[in-house]
């Protein structure tokens, strides 16, 4: 990056002359002011990226000129030159928003060390800002594709939900993009410039939730080893989204209402209260209601979270969005690989359409990505796709060897369902459950039943 214009205001000629010399002689662009006015004129005429100012000058003090830079540009470094030991200026300098403060007599190189010290703040500062823009423009709602109506109606839903500090509960099936959506709110919301922290509770060992959800303090359980900060606090001023919410056990669902609450909690081992601020977004794909009726979801806690519900249908529910998301999917995957992968023939395409998409937009997303990966020519054809949807027909017809009743047939299928889920994700078992609709404890559960390895 090219080296910063700096702007040298002071209202003694020698001075200004020497640090403009020296600067110079450092390759920086140099402007000079002899006072406040003159400089806030050149500011409006010339881009300039830092001030380095005298404090005290007659007419527009140092501290007057910060005012007016900030007005002008708030991104604008400014470094005060103060007397020597005038402490009190430069502190009163830096609550008023310079960036840095050096006391005369000048040691240049301590300048320098300064002066690189604040463009490597600035360039820190550029790159923050446009990661953010990306990740904005990665998430924004209007960067969600769908033709569909009622899928319209959920994203205006979310965005207008966005502004307040209410809990939302995400409903849909795995693969729907439930943290997509959860990560567009946190973006358009007042609190798009704290952390967004996510957690699927289905990945997390029952006996690590509360460690995992409030932190512990060292030697709390074996092998603790040392303090660990959790969610809530990772999350502090931002956007803590809880996939899996109905997977939490009773047990640990009492803390978190309290959280909710008092919006304070203690680690696990600990004793000291943690005041946090965060927003909860939390997200299921089961029935909290059936849940709460089993006795395996408090209630108080399911209406604390269900302040605002959102409820994503699945793909099968709008196909009118498969041909459009495919489309994207291809042109995204073929740039990924170096491939011009334009499009599907019409036989995958209607194998794609008839399918019933257990794993909704994440299954086509893989689909699309095997297709892209696996084609040989500019075009995604039926041998590119999966083994299960490639027979998805004979399947459907198919009796004999399943057995004749349903039991049997239903164990049969859910077997071949769970290998092609795995075959495709490469015995990634959380991966796998995605495609399948279904909790990666869920999962590991049907794969003891039916004895299958990954």
């Amino acid at each position: 990056m090219d080296k910063p214009t700096i702007l040298v205001v002071d209202d003694e000629a020698a001075q200004r002359d020497t640090l403009s010399g020296y600067l110079k002689k450092k390759a920086y662009t140099v402007l000079t002011a002899a006072g406040g006015e003159e400089a806030l004129s050149a500011m409006r005429e010339q881009v300039v990226d830092m001030v380095l100012t005298d404090m005290r000058m007659p007419g527009m003090s140092g501290l007057e000129l910060l005012a007016g830079v900030k007005e002008i540009n708030p991104e604008i470094l400014v470094i005060m030159i103060t007397a020597f030991g005038r402490v009190e200026d430069a502190v009163t300098a830096m609550k008023a928003g310079a960036s840095d403060y050096i006391q005369k007599p000048l040691d240049l190189d301590y300048l320098d060390i300064v002066l690189e010290k604040n463009i490597d703040r600035k360039h820190m500062l550029a790159e923050n800002r446009e990661l953010k823009a990306a990740l904005r423009s990665t998430f924004d709602f209007k960067q969600v594709i769908t033709a569909n109506e009622k899928m319209e109606k959920v994203l205006n839903l979310a965005g207008r939900a966005a502004a307040s500090r209410a809990s939302l509960l995400i409903r849909g099936e795995s693969g729907t993009g439930k943290e997509i959506i959860a990560r567009a709110i946190h973006l358009s919301s007042p609190r798009q410039s704290g952390p967004f922290v996510a957690v699927n509770v289905a990945a997390v060992p029952e006996n690590l939730i509360e460690s995992e959800f409030f932190g512990h303090e060292k030697g709390a359980f074996t092998g603790a080893d040392r303090q660990r900060r959790g969610r809530f606090e990772q999350a502090d001023k931002g956007t803590l989204f809880i996939d899996e919410i109905g997977d939490i056990p009773v047990s640990s669902q009492v803390k978190l209402l309290r959280v909710l609450q008092e919006r304070s909690f203690e680690r696990v081992g600990g004793s000291d209260l943690i005041d946090v601020d965060v927003r909860i977004i939390a997200a299921t794909n089961q029935s909290l209601e059936s849940m709460i009726a089993d006795g395996r979801f408090r209630e108080d806690l399911f209406y604390r979270l269900n302040v605002i519900s959102i409820c994503i249908p699945p793909l099968r529910k709008r196909k009118g969005d498969i041909p459009l998301l495919a489309d994207h999917f291809l042109r995204s995957f073929s740039d990924q690989e170096g491939k011009k992968v334009t499009s599907l023939s019409r036989e995958a395409m209607q194998i794609i359409m008839n399918h019933d998409f257990p794993g909704n937009v994440r299954e086509l997303e893989n689909i699309i990505q095997r297709g892209v990966v696996l084609a040989r020519t500019d075009m995604v054809t039926m041998e590119d796709l999966p083994p299960n949807l490639r027979t998805l027909k004979s399947e459907r017809t198919a009796t004999a060897e399943e057995g004749n009743t349903l039991p049997e047939r239903v164990r049969s299928l859910e077997i071949r369902m769970i290998q092609d889920a795995l075959e495709a994700s490469a015995g990634n078992q959380s991966r796998a459950a995605g495609l399948l609709g279904i909790s990666e404890r869920n999962l590991r559960y049907k794969m003891d039943k039916y004895q299958l390895k990954s």
